[in-house]
């Protein structure tokens, strides 16, 4: 072995020893039903339905571009280094200490940001769910900080009991998003049945004019929607087989959520007019659209909105669980205080890290609300932590083709292939992302905001990492 294959297996070894204190919980089951929950954004069916019948031809190109690059890559990764903290882990033994931090840190802010929607979104999907009456809902801003309140401390609350008990609602959720995405799909043929709707083609598409804003939406579809097949990977210290336990379940979830995608956008194109779309809840804005016209469909679509909803709060649950072990994995390193890594006696969850966690979600979900209305704001929080999110795609995807030097055998050439597709994807929807895609007051306010935010909540990354500089000397660096 080269020196730094040696390096590798050595801080393998040394992350599979840390391991050995946590509870195996996950199986293929449990990461099937997650993978189908957390990749499945709601979100993404009114954000293809902005572009009408030309949303089949994107969603093609964003499965061809980025979502079968990805799963090679995350696929390979996994089984060269199958290890708790995942990405986290992959950047620091393929490049260095220092990138992999930044990787856990640009992951923890996206996750923050993550958790920080759930106030505007519980507020929307509760107007959905009683009518009219409860349209003030979101535009009250003590009402969505209230909700952004309890929405995080549940949160919190399902992170500190652990997987013993989050699998669970990970795996309700996930049925729960087939359960939905099932009745959506089947709604339009029911109003074509009954006369309610006078025509429907789901694979009826157009070619999508070549504009900014649709490569916009078309990075949006590919690291958006298909982003996070990797995930999973962070837990891999809990999970049994975790090689074959994040392979098998892309077999199974891919096909669902790819039909899943294409045929929901398409009932979103055929019920609400493309300006109409609400980018924040197009789900129940659908649902009450499709059922409106049926006798008995108030309570029946009260019913979806609510398991809607707890779905959505499964869904963020997944990121919010698994995030909370970078601060954990990073304290490993010592480049956190050992504080971050400290487990709870009985259930061997991060409490620490999973505080802070919960802290700074709420926070970041009462800041967004100064100053702007509720479209914006979400937009704002919404663009934000998908750039946090790609700029760890963009050095995972670098992995295979400059990171890993000494490290033998060298990456397939399938391998290096998905890279480049990945990672040129990865870099059209980081720069776009910067703008929005529905009116705001001003676009170059907008992205001067995002701008600003992304640098220097880096740079806050970058002093922490000198600042943890010192405890970390005695941590090998493979790679470095």
């Amino acid at each position: 072995m080269t020196r730094t294959t040696r390096d590798l297996a050595r801080a393998e070894a040394a992350v599979e020893a840390r391991s050995a204190e946590l509870r195996k919980e996950l199986g293929v089951r449990d990461l099937a039903l997650t993978q189908i929950l957390f990749i499945i954004g709601l979100t993404w069916i009114g954000v293809a339905g902005k572009l009408g019948p030309a949303h089949v031809v994107l969603w093609l190109l964003a499965a061809v571009l980025f979502y079968v690059p990805l799963t090679a890559v995350v696929i390979w990764l996994n089984q060269l280094m199958p290890l708790e903290g995942g990405l986290y882990q992959w950047a620091k033994l393929g490049f260095n200490q220092a990138i992999g931090f930044m990787v856990a840190w640009n992951l923890w802010l996206y996750v923050i940001l993550f958790a920080s929607e759930l106030g505007l979104t519980v507020a929307t999907y509760l107007s959905y769910a009683l009518g009219p009456r409860a349209a003030w809902m979101t535009s009250s801003a003590w009402f969505v900080s209230l909700a952004s309140a309890l929405a995080v401390a549940l949160l919190a609350t399902l992170a500190f009991f652990g997987l013993s008990l989050t699998k669970w609602v990970h795996n309700a959720g996930g049925i729960f998003m087939i359960t939905i995405f099932g009745v959506l799909i089947l709604l339009p043929f029911l109003g074509l049945a009954t006369g309610h709707l006078r025509s429907f083609h789901p694979f009826h598409t157009a070619v999508p004019e070549l504009s900014l804003f649709n490569l916009n939406v078309l990075g949006k579809l590919a690291v958006g929607a298909c982003a996070g097949r990797e995930y999973m990977a962070i837990l891999a210290g809990e999970t049994h087989s975790p090689v074959s336990a994040v392979k098998r379940p892309v077999g199974i979830a891919a096909p669902v959520i790819t039909l899943f995608f294409i045929l929901g956008t398409a009932t979103v194109v055929a019920y609400v007019p493309t300006d109409d779309i609400d980018l924040i809840g197009p789900l129940p804005q659908v649902l009450r659209a499709g059922f409106g016209p049926f006798g008995i469909a108030g309570p029946l679509v009260t019913i979806a909105i609510v398991l809607t909803l707890i779905m959505r709060v499964s869904q963020i649950s997944v990121a919010f669980t698994a995030v909370t072990r970078l601060p954990m994995v990073a304290g490993w390193d010592r480049l956190l205080p050992a504080w971050f890594s400290r487990l709870h006696p009985w259930y061997r969850t991060p409490v620490n890290s999973i505080a802070i966690v919960a802290l700074f979600s709420f926070a970041m979900s009462v800041i967004s609300l100064v100053g702007v209305g509720q479209a914006e704001a979400f937009q704002l929080i919404f663009n934000a932590s998908g750039i946090f999110y790609s700029l760890t795609y963009l050095v995972m995807f670098a992995i295979p083709l400059i990171g890993l030097r000494g490290v033998t055998p060298r990456p397939p050439w399938w391998v290096r292939g998905a890279a480049v597709a990945g990672f040129l994807m990865t870099v059209l929807y980081t720069v776009l992302s910067v703008f929005p895609i529905i009116p705001v007051g001003s676009v170059q306010a907008f992205a001067l905001k995002i701008t600003v935010v992304i640098v220097l909540a880096n740079l806050v990354g970058v002093g922490i990492l000198l600042a943890g500089r010192p405890r970390s000397k005695r941590v090998s660096e493979p790679g470095s």
